[in-house]
C-alpha cells in the first residue's frame, strides 16, 4: 500500500503542475504607473500567487486520491505507459487553462501525449507479425496413439461442478460460501478437479475472514464423490481489500503484466496455492507473451515469482488458459498479417470456442503432462471441417499444431456436437468438452453427453473422418470397446495404434460369448493360451458359428487390452 501511495502522490503532483496554470493572467494585467496602484498591484500579485499555490495543492490532493482509487480498485500495472490516458486528459485541460508561453509548452506536451496514445491504439495494426512469431508452433501430422490401458480425463466440468454443489453440505456455515472456479490438475498421480469454497459477499467475508477449504473430485471416474478438504485460506479471489488475491499479487509485483484469472493449485500434501501467469506485452501495451508464474501461499500470503522453466513440479497450469487462447488466436489469424485476417483471409484458421476454459480444454497425456487442446476450423460460414488442432504444454507454453492426415477430411468439434444433438434429439441431451484422440489409429472425438440438468448420461465417440462410425457407453472404456467394434464393422482399422503390432496365433477355444450389436454379432472368445479376443461378424461372418472346443488360427493386433481385436479368423473344419 505504501508503494501505491508514493506512486499516486508522485503522479498527482506532476499532474497538478500540468493541469493548474503556473503563471496567472492577473499578474500580467496589473499596471503600476502610480505608487498607490503599484502597492495594490503588489498585493494582487501576492494574492494571485497564494491562490495559485492553493490551487496546485488542492489539485495535487484530488488527483492523488483519484489515481490511488483507480489503481487500487483496478489492479492496473504501475508502469509509466499505463498513464497515457491521464496524460492526455491532464495536458489537454492544462492547455485550455494556460496562456502565453505556458500554453505553448503544455500544448507540446499534449501533442506528445496524443502521439504516444496513437502508437498504443494503433499497435494491433502493425504488430500482428510479432504476435504470430511469438505463437509460432511446431507442426506434425498426427497425435500419438492413445494408450487403451489409460483412462482419459473425461469428466466434464459442468458435471463435476454439479456433484460438488450437491456435496456442499460438508462445508461448515454453508450460507457464508459458494463454489469457486474449477481447476483440473494431477495430484499424487490422479487427475482431479479442484474448486475452492469462496465467500458469497462482502459481509460474509467480514464475518468469516477465512474460507474453510476446497473440494476435490476425480476427473476420470464419473461415479466418484467429491471430497472436502478443511484447509483454511485467507487470500482468495472473493476476499476484499488487501486480502483479495489479485490485489495482493499486484502489491507484491506492482509493475508486472498479468494475463488470465488466478487459479487454485494444490501441492502433493494438499496445501493450497493461487497462481497467476505473468509476461510482457508484444509491443506498446498490446498483445501478451507468457514468461513465468507468480505463486502465492493461500494461507500466509507469501508470494514468489518463477520463470516458466523453474516453476515447481506440482504446478500443472503455469500458463493460463486465457494466454493459450490468445496464442491460438495469433497463430490462426495472423499468418499473413492483420489486414489479411479481416479481408482476404488466406490460410486463416479460426480456433474453436468449444473449450471448457477460455475456449481451450485441458487434457493429460499418459505420462501426466497437462496440455491445452484446441481445434481449428475454416473462417467460411457453414463449413464444419477441421483444418487442424493444437496441443499447448500448460507448463512451458510450447505448442504443436497437428495438420491431420492430408488425405482425410476431418470434422471439427462443432460438427461432433451436432451429431450428438441429433442422436439424442428426443432426450435433449447435448455433448460437452469434445476432445480429439487417436483411438486405434483413427482420429476420433470423445465427448461426454449431459442431460438438460447437467448430469452425465454417457460417453460418445465418433470418427472425425467418417461420422457414420460412432459408439457410446456408460464409461469411456465401455465406449472405447463399442467403438472398436464399430470401426471393424464400418471398415475402419485398428492397426494404427502404437500398441497394435500385428501377430498370429492358434489354439483351442475354451469359452465363447456372443452379443448382438445392430445387424451384426460381436463374438468374444477365450483361447487355451489364456488370452481373450473379439471380432465382429461383419468382418468375419463365419465367426457366428464359433463354439467351445473349436481349433482356430487368428491374426490379431496387440493393443494391450483385455480383449484383443482380431483381423482374420480361420476355424478348423469350416
Amino acid at each position: 500500500m505504501e508503494n501505491l501511495f508514493l506512486f499516486s502522490l508522485t503522479v498527482g503532483i506532476v499532474a497538478a503542475f500540468g493541469l493548474v496554470p503556473i503563471f496567472g493572467g492577473n499578474v500580467r494585467n496589473i499596471k503600476s504607473t502610480k505608487n498607490t496602484k503599484a502597492a495594490k498591484g503588489n498585493n494582487a500579485e501576492k494574492g494571485g500567487k497564494s491562490l495559485q499555490a492553493g490551487g496546485l495543492v488542492a489539485a495535487a490532493i484530488i488527483l492523488t486520491l483519484i489515481i490511488l482509487a483507480v489503481y487500487y480498485f483496478t489492479n492496473l500495472d504501475r508502469n509509466l505507459s499505463s498513464l497515457w490516458l491521464p496524460a492526455i486528459l491532464v495536458t489537454g485541460a492544462g492547455t485550455l487553462f494556460a496562456s502565453g508561453a505556458e500554453r505553448t509548452v503544455k500544448f507540446s506536451l499534449f501533442s506528445a501525449s496524443l502521439i504516444i496514445a496513437t502508437y498504443f491504439l494503433a499497435a494491433p495494426l502493425f504488430n500482428s507479425t510479432e504476435k504470430f512469431e511469438s505463437a509460432k508452433m511446431a507442426q506434425k501430422v498426427e497425435i500419438k496413439s492413445f494408450d487403451e490401458k489409460e483412462t482419459p480425463a473425461s469428466v466434464p466440468p459442468q458435471f463435476a461442478r454439479n456433484k460438488m454443489k450437491k456435496a456442499f453440505g460438508q462445508v461448515p456455515n454453508t450460507s457464508y460460501y459458494e463454489l469457486g472456479s474449477l481447476q483440473i490438475q494431477k495430484v499424487k498421480g490422479d487427475y482431479v478437479y479442484v474448486a475452492p469454497v469462496e465467500f458469497s459477499g462482502f459481509f460474509k467475508w467480514m464475518k468469516g475472514n477465512e474460507t474453510p477449504g476446497y473440494f476435490m473430485l476425480s476427473a476420470t471416474d464419473s461415479s466418484a464423490n467429491p471430497k472436502f478438504s478443511k484447509t483454511k485460506m485467507t487470500y482468495t479471489p472473493s476476499s476484499f481489500f488487501n486480502k483479495n488475491i489479485e490485489r495482493h499479487i499486484r502489491k507484491n509485483y506492482p509493475e508486472a503484466i498479468f494475463n488470465g484469472d488466478t487459479q487454485l493449485e494444490i501441492d502433493e500434501d494438499g496445501k493450497p496455492y493461487y497462481i497467476r501467469t505473468y509476461g510482457e506485452f508484444i509491443s506498446a501495451r498490446n498483445g501478451f507473451e507468457a514468461k513465468g508464474v507468480v505463486i502465492v501461499d493461500a494461507q500466509s500470503g507469501k508470494a514468489k515469482a518463477y520463470s516458466l522453466a523453474e516453476a515447481p513440479e506440482f504446478i500443472d497450469g503455469a500458463v493460463s488458459p486465457e494466454t493459450v487462447s490468445l496464442q491460438n488466436s495469433y497463430f490462426g489469424n495472423y499468418v499473413h498479417g492483420y489486414w489479411n485476417s479481416l479481408f482476404g483471409k488466406s490460410d486463416v484458421k479460426l480456433p474453436s470456442d468449444q473449450g471448457t476454459e477460455a475456449n481451450v480444454t485441458p487434457i493429460f497425456t499418459p505420462n501426466g503432462e497437462m496440455y491445452y487442446f484446441t481445434d481449428f476450423t475454416s473462417p467460411k460460414k457453414g463449413v464444419d471441417s477441421m483444418l487442424g488442432y493444437s496441443l499447448t504444454n500448460a507448463r512451458s507454453g510450447k505448442a504443436t499444431y497437428y495438420t491431420g492426415d492430408p488425405e482425410e477430411a476431418y470434422m471439427d468439434s462443432q460438427g461432433a456436437l451436432q451429431i450428438i444433438e441429433k442422436k439424442f434429439i428426443e432426450k435433449k441431451w447435448k455433448g460437452k468438452m469434445p476432445v480429439l484422440y487417436n483411438f486405434y489409429g483413427e482420429a476420433s472425438w470423445l465427448t461426454p453427453v449431459l442431460d438438460s440438468n447437467g448430469f452425465l448420461q454417457n460417453y460418445f465417440i465418433v470418427s472425425a473422418a467418417n461420422q457414420e462410425i460412432s459408439a457410446y457407453g456408460n464409461t469411456p472404456n465401455e465406449a472405447l470397446r463399442q467403438y472398436k467394434t464399430a470401426l471393424q464393422r464400418g471398415g475402419g482399422s485398428v492397426d494404427g495404434t502404437s500398441k497394435a503390432d500385428e501377430k498370429t496365433t492358434a489354439g483351442a477355444v475354451k469359452r465363447v460369448y456372443k452379443e448382438k450389436t445392430g445387424d451384426y454379432t460381436v463374438v468374444s472368445f477365450l483361447l487355451n493360451n489364456g488370452q481373450s479376443y473379439m471380432i465382429s461378424s461383419e468382418k468375419e461372418p463365419m465367426a457366428i458359428y464359433l463354439k467351445e472346443g473349436d481349433k482356430v488360427k487368428i491374426v490379431y493386433f496387440e493393443t494391450g487390452e483385455d480383449f484383443l481385436p482380431v483381423k482374420k479368423l480361420e476355424i478348423e473344419g469350416l
